[in-house]
């Protein structure tokens, strides 16, 4: 399958069956190199399900997938573990593990797949958290003595630990407060304009979709309802995605982001 260059992500004709029950029906979906891709849609679209199959932690039923070039169906393990390294993932839970502090929860991918000595990571680890808009010490902390913003932070510090060129990231900003959530989203931009990412996000944030994303993917009936820029969706004559992106919390987050645009700093700009 001849894939355009700037395809990171291709899937084609994807369909997920749980038993008797259609996840996906004949799903297509492109995400493209240096984008920053929402997969937004209603509870029981399929969100989770899809950024499962991207990550190779499950497989479709049926269709292709394609991840930088590479078809997952003829993956040797070896390959896979290569392909592996390639992302990070953001998890909308956190996923740090308890028992470690979080400087060694950020370390702990470079522990697993390189060869640096541990005073080399834990300055790494450090850094990253840096980056994050966290002190370093406050990676000398257990996961349990962080706020829900600050663990998100520490667990995005964590996903870019090993340079990824993709970043996955799940519910940012779920159960965030209106502030947290919108330094989660200055982030996002600031990480993408650092390092060059091609970033999913799977997410019903409003806010969020505006204000940090290039391009929408709407699932509904099992596939892909409608594609673009947030500009395009509020404009869509789809019911399930006007049913999603109209109403009054469409207009306050449109207005924020227009209001966010005005002022726009270095790393916002799109």
């Amino acid at each position: 399958m001849a894939l355009p260059p700037d395809t990171v992500i291709a899937m084609n004709k994807v369909c997920t069956r749980f038993g008797s029950h259609a996840v996906h029906t004949d799903l297509d979906l492109e995400v493209r190199r240096g984008e920053i891709l929402a997969i937004a849609g209603g509870s029981g679209s399929g969100k989770s399900v899809l950024m499962r199959e991207m990550i190779l932690l499950q497989r479709p039923t049926s269709g292709s997938i394609h991840l930088f070039g590479h078809d997952i169906a003829t993956l040797t393990l070896r390959e896979a573990h290569a392909l592996r390294l390639r992302w990070g993932v953001m998890f909308q839970h956190g996923g740090l593990f308890s028992a470690l502090n979080v400087r060694e929860n950020i370390g702990l991918p470079l522990r697993e797949h390189s060869r640096l000595d541990r005073a080399l990571i834990d300055r790494i680890a450090e850094w990253k958290l840096s980056l994050t808009g966290l002190p370093p010490d406050a990676g000398l902390k257990q996961p349990g003595e962080f706020s829900g913003g600050m663990l998100k932070r520490a667990s995005l510090a964590r996903a870019i630990a090993l340079d990824p060129e993709l970043l996955f990231l799940d519910e940012p900003t779920s159960g965030l407060d209106p502030d947290s959530a919108g330094g989660v989203s200055e982030l996002i931009l600031r990480t993408h304009a650092l390092y060059g990412l091609t970033i999913v996000i799977i997410t019903h944030d409003l806010d969020l979709l505006w204000q940090a994303c290039d391009r929408v993917a709407v699932l509904g009936e099992g596939r892909v309802l409608a594609s673009g820029s947030m500009e395009e969706l509020s404009r869509h004559d789809h019911p399930i995605v006007r049913g999603y992106f109209d109403g009054p919390r469409q207009r306050a987050a449109a207005s924020a982001a227009q209001r966010q645009r005005d002022k726009e700093t270095p790393w916002t700009t799109r």
